[in-house]
């Protein structure tokens, strides 16, 4: 498993006003990063989430920009013009999380770049998003940006809903279905998502979701807004990796539930038409 670097950032370079958080590009002492704060509105869950689902990513071979936590001192930023920017940083000292800043990359739009992405990425694509129930990667918002002709996942802070509400997830609920998956941008894209399944859930062992986790600050863990009811970050760490693990006990339903959309999908798919002579 690939370590996860822990950067300071020095600069504040400019915000990022497509995303609703105000993510911003970040120097650090290893290049610009698009860092994502726990003082937006999502709070630090989100950032939970961006981590353990990039890490999960990479270790699957998915195309994922590096990710690191970043510390944010006192002072970075303080000469920004914008208020609303000054509280973020002031609500974000000390740990946050950044991806790699792909320098050039663009938006995903299916009809300029769908050939970029292969009938099996997307099935890949597909299959994490159902496993870690990621709403987020539709028509409307994609989250996947093009750099140097290859597609990167980015985005994944509205994943892991379950974290939300630990109380009400046992294992009968961690291994529902995400019927939300229908609505998913490289759904009729994809190809074979049982094949799919068998590619990649045996490399999420326990010992890969524990180490996944173990990348996890504790800072972020004990925030006030994402402790929950745990007294501790290893008990954070270990429910986490018990809902993981659970989720991919067979049978293991999100996989027939993107199935059952993709078929459904084509099914409603206009067709061309043949040319009559």
């Amino acid at each position: 498993m690939e370590p996860l670097s822990s950067l300071t950032a020095r600069r504040y370079v400019q915000p990022l006003r497509e995303g609703g958080s105000l993510p911003a590009v970040v120097e650090t002492e290893d290049g610009l990063f698009v860092a994502k704060f726990r003082g937006a509105g999502q709070g630090p869950r989100a950032l939970i989430a961006e981590l353990v689902v990039g890490v999960v990513a990479r270790e699957l071979g998915l195309p994922v920009p590096e990710p690191a936590v970043i510390q944010l001192p006192p002072g970075v930023g303080d000469d920004e013009g914008d208020p609303e920017i000054r509280d973020l940083l002031d609500r974000s000292r000390g740990v946050n999380m950044g991806l790699r800043y792909l320098d050039g990359a663009f938006n995903f739009d299916a009809q300029a770049a769908g050939d970029l992405v292969s009938a099996d990425l997307a099935a890949d694509v597909v299959w994490l998003d159902a496993f870690v129930t990621n709403p987020d990667r539709t028509a409307r918002n994609p989250n996947l940006m093009i750099h140097e002709r290859r597609p990167w996942l980015i985005d994944h802070g509205t994943a892991l809903y379950a974290h939300h509400d630990w109380s009400g997830v046992n294992g009968a609920r961690a291994r529902t279905a995400f019927p939300l998956i229908r609505e998913h941008v490289l759904l009729l894209r994809a190809g074979d998502i049982a094949a799919a399944d068998a590619r990649l859930a045996p490399h999420l062992t326990r010992d890969v979701l524990a180490g996944t986790l173990e990348k996890v600050p504790d800072d972020l863990l004990m925030d006030p807004l994402a402790r929950g009811p745990f007294a501790s970050a290893d008990d954070a760490r270990a429910r986490y990796v018990r809902y993981l693990v659970e989720r991919l006990e067979a049978p293991r339903e999100f996989v027939d539930e993107a199935a059952r959309a993709q078929a459904a999908k084509r099914d409603k798919a206009p067709r061309r038409l043949g040319v009559r002579r």
